[in-house]
């Protein structure tokens, strides 16, 4: 196959060679004929040659910003009045020039070499000067478009998908919980729902960032908007925990294309003094999710009489109510992004000139009159548009059926998306993707590590104080007597119990050690963390309970009866708080990032981007390292509500200096690479601090503190970005 291609290359090179050569030889005929041609022409005409000359260069200079000087400096009398684009002189099919039109002849000698003349090098040399071009003159057209009406729209718009991310970053970890009762998830199953989600954004950032720079912002975040939202309002009815992790796979995967995608959009409308700000303003978005999320899931899942059975298969318990609550936000971004333009500075670059403009006229007008200047006119009659450079793609004979029409597509979309990507570690912008690639690591590494696994470590801390209050009872005789109040919290040894009746009862966290059941009767019972060890069944009777064959654990069962066992895990106690613990400790640690929001967006253009996120990860670090001493839970809780708040400040700043060091061709693609690194780090820092939360604090809070110390450091020798336009 290499040797085809290489085989295929020569002979490309050989037929331009060649066609050079013809070219030149042609060349040197019309000279010729035009040095004849030429003696005949009169002074008038000559004089009259000079003038259009004159002309089309000031018809140059004066408006036609981007347009190459192709204009025929003169013509013959005989060509005078007419349309040389629509008459063709018999000859011309055969390369002869016109004699009537020598001048013209000679004027096609001085101009620029044909673009299938040039190499590749040549043509990226040239569209690197037209995007440098374009950069300095869109930042003037943005400023004369303003700052109004229109980017705070697309500023909410935008701000709902961002919110969406947040959601279903948190909805991992307050699911978890309820779902491992319902579906009945084994400890050793449960980090899959939080791992499985990340992967599938980690994927979905790199994709949909890959495809933003390929069909356009508004193209790349409607689709992968609309696949989070269907996926994430399916996961709350499947019944099954394979299914659900499908389900939450594909709901991640769509949702990771919208922190790269509208982060690359709204910047690209934004003028140079207002980027700074209002990117951080936008990450607020994010901050609001988690604070939605947390009240969500505080008002609606411990309310288990929020839901409905249909019969024993089917079970739809309230947190799959708060699944769908946390799709709105999804489903609005959708809704709302259909009534919003494509982003002008893509279609500038792939080469669509007037769908750009008249965008750009689209902000100037909607801006003018929402100041009450509707009369001010839109200036800008031309714009620079860089060298579209054609891309040669191998299309196999065997494309007829529209299968193999859609694989070819695909394969070539990601074979783009993979170039784009390789760019990205190319001239001049290698060394920030490899500092930006470790800050990214870092930041994310010791911000997730510690916050999406919180929950659980609240969760840990209750089980041993809860644990701690335990009631043991042993060697219990217990015979002809009625059960029908709530055990809790209990562990029965050497007990024997003999024409009993347990009757519309809730057994809660209760184990029985080697006892004895002798003609007793279960009915109506309900059972959370309920397990008997050990123990032996005589002549019982078990009806409309939900005791499965599980938790009969090395326990002897002798001429007993099953009727209407309820199957599945149920979730029915009205009095567990653990779970209100939970959700208003995550809320107040969401909502200790609004200060922090607030001063990053203050100050982002005022201190820097750089100086922000060095010492914000500094102090982020400090301060992770101090929650190693924390001795209770208020005071973990307070040390997590100021890491959080001195984080944010670094998730802005980091925000921003990634799009501004990226050009427009590969930004998207650049973010959505470092976002998918991110969510790689999240998984990462989820499976070692999870595996620790048990064992000890101090390994997993030491780490974070280090990395964010490093990454830090390493942030401060990025270059600074407060000044520059948008390439």
């Amino acid at each position: 196959m290499e040797e085809t291609y290489k085989d295929r290359t020569s002979l490309m090179k050989g037929a331009k060679d060649i066609a050079k050569e013809v070219k030149r030889q042609a060349v040197k005929k019309v000279n010729k004929a035009v040095d004849k041609a030429q003696d005949g022409y009169t002074q008038r005409s000559y004089n009259r040659f000079q003038d259009e000359e004159d002309d089309d260069d000031y018809y140059v200079q004066g408006g036609n910003y981007g347009v190459e000087a192709n204009d025929d400096e003169g013509s013959s009398e005989a060509t005078e009045g007419h349309d040389e684009d629509d008459e063709i002189y018999e000859g011309e099919y055969q390369g002869i020039p016109n004699m009537g039109q020598g001048k013209d002849g000679m004027v096609a000698l001085g101009q620029p070499m044909r673009d299938e003349y040039k190499d590749r090098h040549e043509l990226e040399t040239e569209r690197k000067a037209d995007e440098e071009e374009l950069a300095q003159q869109y930042e003037l057209i943005i400023q004369e478009c303003g700052h109004g009406r229109f980017q705070w729209a697309l500023f909410f718009v935008l701000g709902m998908a961002l919110m969406a991310d947040g959601v279903e970053v948190f909805v991992v970890g307050f699911v978890l919980p309820s779902a491992e009762t319902d579906m009945c998830i084994p400890n050793s199953g449960s980090g899959w729902l939080g791992s499985i989600v990340y992967l599938g954004m980690m994927v979905g950032a790199f994709f949909w960032g890959g495809l933003a720079d390929k069909v356009g912002r508004r193209q790349s975040l409607l689709i992968c908007m609309s696949v989070n939202g269907f996926f994430a309002f399916l996961s709350s009815f499947v019944q099954g925990y394979g299914f659900f992790l499908f389900c939450r796979l594909f709901s991640g995967f769509g949702i990771g294309g919208a922190v790269p995608t509208v982060f690359s959009y709204f910047s690209e409308v934004l003028a140079r003094e207002k980027r700074g700000e209002h990117l951080s303003w936008l990450c607020m978005f994010w901050m609001i999710g988690g604070i939605y999320a947390s009240a969500m899931a505080w008002a609606i899942i411990p309310h288990y009489g929020w839901s409905f059975s249909m019969g024993s298969a089917y079970q739809f318990h309230s947190w799959r109510v708060f699944v769908i609550v946390c799709a709105l936000p999804c489903v609005s971004s959708v809704v709302a992004l259909t009534f919003m333009p494509e982003s002008p500075r893509f279609l500038l670059e792939i080469g669509k000139h007037d769908e750009a403009w008249m965008i750009l006229k689209q902000i100037h007008d909607t801006n003018m009159r929402a100041r009450g200047q509707p009369e001010k006119v839109f200036t800008v009659n031309r714009i620079k548009t860089p060298k579209q450079i054609d891309e040669l793609i191998e299309i196999e004979s065997d494309t007829g059926t529209w299968y193999r029409r859609c694989f070819v597509r695909i394969r070539t979309e990601l074979y783009g998306i993979w170039l784009t990507f390789m760019r990205c570690f190319n001239y001049p912008v290698k060394d920030n993707t490899i500092k930006l690639t470790a800050v990214w690591f870092t930041l994310s590494f010791g911000y997730y590590g510690l916050s999406v696994w919180f929950p659980d470590v609240i969760k840990h801390l209750q089980s041993d104080e809860y644990a701690s209050r335990v009631k043991h009872f042993r060697n219990e005789e217990v015979s002809h007597f009625v059960f029908n109040f709530t055990l809790e919290n209990q562990i029965h040894s050497n007990g024997e119990y003999i024409n009993d009746r347990f009757i519309m009862m809730k057994f809660k966290s209760v184990t029985f050690e080697d006892s004895l059941f002798k003609n007793c009767v279960f009915e109506d019972i309900t059972s959370l963390n309920t397990y008997f060890r050990n123990c032996t069944f005589v002549n019982t009777t078990f009806y409309n309970t939900d005791l499965e064959q599980y938790k009969f654990v090395d326990s002897e069962l002798i001429n007993c009866t099953f009727f209407h066992i309820r199957t599945g895990c149920q979730i029915s106690f009205d009095d567990d708080y653990s779970a209100y613990w939970i959700y208003f400790v995550n809320f107040l640690g969401t909502l200790a990032v609004l200060p922090g929001n607030i001063v990053s967006a203050l100050l982002m253009d005022r201190i820097g981007r750089l100086t922000m996120l060095g010492g914000s990860m500094v102090l982020s670090g400090i301060s992770c390292f101090f929650l190693w001493f924390g001795t209770s839970e208020s005071m973990m809780i307070g040390m997590l509500c100021l890491y959080n708040g001195l984080t944010i400040s670094a998730w802005n700043s980091l925000d921003v200096i990634t799009v501004e060091l990226y050009p427009t061709d590969r930004r998207a693609t650049g973010f959505g690479f470092l976002n998918a690194l991110c969510k790689a780090a999240a998984v990462l820092g989820n499976l070692i601090f999870g595996s620790l939360v048990g064992i000890t604090k101090a390994i997993p809070i030491l780490l974070a503190s280090t990395v964010l110390v490093c990454g830090g450091l390493v942030g401060l020798r990025l270059p600074d970005t407060r000044t520059q336009v948008l390439m």
